[in-house]
């Protein structure tokens, strides 16, 4: 009688524990990997990156980079997470427990994400509000905010006085800085908070609070439309962009080969950081998103799929960008790398002055703001559930009861945002340009990367990763990748993260504000958050175990000894892989019958 209370009681509580859950389908898996790896990076820093640093000639070392990298990454973090079911830190305890703390690293990295990427969805959102206007306030030198020295482009004849005027500021640049920002002389007078600003910070904050609350099962719906509607708004404008005049001037402009830029080392690590930063390598999101997959999905395959993706997307993006800035240079009569801008200076500047002096400046307006926002909110979505998701890994029993997870991130949401009300200042912009050179910067994602790498192919092994692949996809994987994962990765992402090092530059705003000692020490603080925490907690597990040091140190590089295959997996793989099942059996789990 006691035995089956107690066995009551204990199935009452394993109830109360909901399952992980899996995507609803393979279509929600892509569709969130696509959003997520395909934002506003490809949109305002590769067709930038490529005029600076040579035009076609770019593409070479973003190809390289491509291959040696970006592809043998992809695959191996959404492999990891496919195999161990598992979130951004858990992951490592089953795979190399010494290198946790790249778990750790990676989570940070993107809490600094949330705060920035909240802030660029919430001008884009104000942005839209004034797209509704009968006339674009930027479009004008006749409101409250204008100087003396503003300059209306839409008016032909003031370009004359535009090129024989130093002390000159757009409309669009007035709008941008005076009234948008109403920016502050610098990070020491960080001022009082912009009211719309808040209000459009809350309304995001609760846009996407209620678009993933409810975890995979709401995240992997809204990404049917928030993934591809912004395809639509690209080739509207891309088809905009190439029937204006002087669109074949941007588009030669920004493709035009200068190999000579080649023999620059800064364009290949500009090509680098590109890579890390748009295919999301290194912070655990691949391995997040590949962990709600079923353990026998061709991962192999989605790989390969979706960084074609990806990088066609950053191409394309780039004829549609240069399409409408080679009609602003010629409408302006001024050469096109005077109005080319990279970042919010493309997103909000640039780009608004172009699509004012179009016919119907509204509805291109309604169309740029409205694609920036679906992609920016496609990024957010999944870097709030690749945090969640791993924080709840980590405490499953006690975060996966009903209504914990809605609450938790409720205080996830509240915690970001009262920490970012200081970015919402006049001063805010200064504060916001440091968290993105230092925090979410290359250099912490390159460092990440390295140690990845090296955890992973030759510690875990890049032999066992390789069987692996087979197993799950069926699929026989390219050598290649086996020899990038050894050598080429971990050596190229540590010869780029040295090179940044080397080549660092104190932050500046604008080109003319020079930021304080003391603002360059915060910011390394930030960035030296997230990429201590990789030796950090190596040293701490080798100082808190039992044994000798070099019992400590095996014990740590070794695999969960239970984890291969559990029983989950089995009954995943039985209807569709039954007569491999007995193999996978015998090759993981040792016979524990009696003969």
């Amino acid at each position: 009688m006691t035995l089956d209370m107690t066995n009551k009681k204990i199935s009452t509580k394993n109830k109360q524990v909901e399952e992980r859950g899996q995507w609803g389908s393979k279509v929600e898996f892509l569709l969130a990997v696509a959003g997520n790896i395909v934002g506003l990076g490809n949109v305002w820093r590769f067709p930038y990156l490529c005029y600076k640093n040579g035009g076609g000639a770019f593409l070479v070392p973003y190809l390289v980079f491509v291959v040696t990298c970006g592809v043998p990454l992809f695959l191996l973090e959404t492999t990891i997470g496919q195999y161990t079911q598992e979130g951004g830190i858990t992951c490592w305890r089953k795979l190399c427990p010494l290198a946790e703390g790249i778990g750790y690293g990676g989570q940070v990295i993107l809490l600094y994400s949330c705060m920035t990427y909240i802030l660029i969805l919430s001008w884009a959102l104000l942005y839209l509000v004034f797209s509704f206007s009968s006339q674009l306030p930027w479009a004008s030198c006749d409101n409250y905010w204008n100087t003396d020295n503003c300059v209306d482009f839409s008016t032909k004849n003031e370009t004359f006085q535009w090129t024989n005027r130093t002390n000159t500021s757009s409309a669009a640049t007035e709008f941008w800085e005076r009234r948008v920002l109403a920016i502050s002389g610098g990070i020491e007078q960080i001022g009082s908070i912009r009211w719309e600003m808040l209000l459009c910070v809350i309304i995001m904050w609760v846009t996407c609070y209620f678009c993933i609350w409810k975890g995979v099962r709401s995240t992997g719906k809204v990404v049917y439309f928030t993934a591809t509607f912004p395809y639509v708004m690209l080739v509207i404008l891309l088809i905009r962009g190439l029937s204006l005049p002087g669109a074949k001037q941007g588009i030669l402009f920004y493709l035009l080969p200068k190999p000579s830029r080649l023999a620059d080392p800064q364009v290949w690590m500009e090509a680098g950081a590109q890579i890390f930063f748009s295919y999301s390598l290194g912070v655990g999101t691949l391995t997040v998103l590949g962990s709600y997959n079923k353990y026998n999905n061709n991962c192999y395959k989605d790989c390969l799929l979706l960084c074609l993706l990806n990088s066609g997307t950053s191409i394309v993006a780039g004829f549609a960008v240069f399409s409408v800035l080679g009609f602003m240079a010629h409408e302006q009569g001024v050469p096109i790398a005077e109005v080319a801008e990279s970042g919010p200076g493309l997103a909000f500047i640039a780009y608004p002055q172009a699509v004012a002096m179009m016919p119907l400046p509204q509805l291109w307006s309604i169309c740029f703001f409205v694609m920036l926002l679906l992609l920016g909110l496609n990024t957010q979505f999944v870097t709030m559930e690749v945090v969640m998701t791993s924080i709840m890994d980590m405490f499953p029993s006690v975060m996966r009861r009903a209504g914990r997870r809605e609450r938790f991130l409720l205080l996830f949401c509240l915690t970001c945002f009262f920490c970012q009300l200081v970015m919402i200042t006049e001063g805010g912009m200064y504060v916001f340009q440091m968290f993105d050179y230092y925090a979410c910067n290359g250099a912490c994602i390159l460092f990440l990367c390295v140690f990845e790498t090296l955890a992973l192919a030759w510690v875990f092994g890049a032999d066992r990763l390789y069987g692996i692949i087979k197993d799950m996809t069926g699929m026989q994987a390219n050598p290649f990748f086996k020899f990038c994962w050894l050598y080429l990765t971990p050596l190229v992402s540590l010869g780029t993260f040295i090179f940044s090092l080397v080549e660092y530059q104190p932050l500046t705003f604008n080109r003319w504000y020079v930021y304080p000692t003391w603002a360059n020490v915060l910011g390394w603080v930030l960035a030296l958050s997230s990429i201590l925490l990789v030796p950090g907690w190596a040293l701490f597990k080798l100082a808190t175990g039992t044994g000798s040091l070099s019992q400590r140190f095996h014990h740590l590089c070794q695999p969960d000894p239970d984890f291969p295959v559990n029983q989950k997996r089995e009954t995943e793989l039985q209807p569709s892989r039954g007569e491999d099942l007995q193999q996978i059996t015998t090759t993981f789990i040792p016979n524990t019958e009696s003969p």
